[in-house]
């Protein structure tokens, strides 16, 4: 149950030829199998561009040095020059 038999697809061959006539069925299939191709082309330039924007993502994360934390901010080095230069 659930499973598409051969026989379904036979039926809905014969009423899509019953519906649409012999004439207009090759301009249907040839339609459809247009539109597959454009989805399938449009598909693959978005993975290359994901590969790409990903690649450039990756590339700039190696590049960036690793900043190190000293423990102070520039502000409290202001201040501590303050207090030894008025002490």
């Amino acid at each position: 149950m659930g499973d598409v038999q051969p026989w379904h697809i036979v039926v809905l061959l014969v009423v899509l030829f019953l519906l649409f006539g012999a004439k207009k069925m090759p301009d249907m299939a040839r339609s459809v199998g247009q539109s597959l191709r454009i989805f399938k082309s449009e598909m693959r330039q978005s993975q290359k561009e994901t590969e790409e924007v990903a690649k450039q993502a990756n590339d700039a994360a190696r590049v960036t040095p690793a900043v190190e934390s000293t423990g102070t901010t520039p502000a409290a080095d202001s201040a501590q020059q303050k207090q030894t230069n008025a002490g």
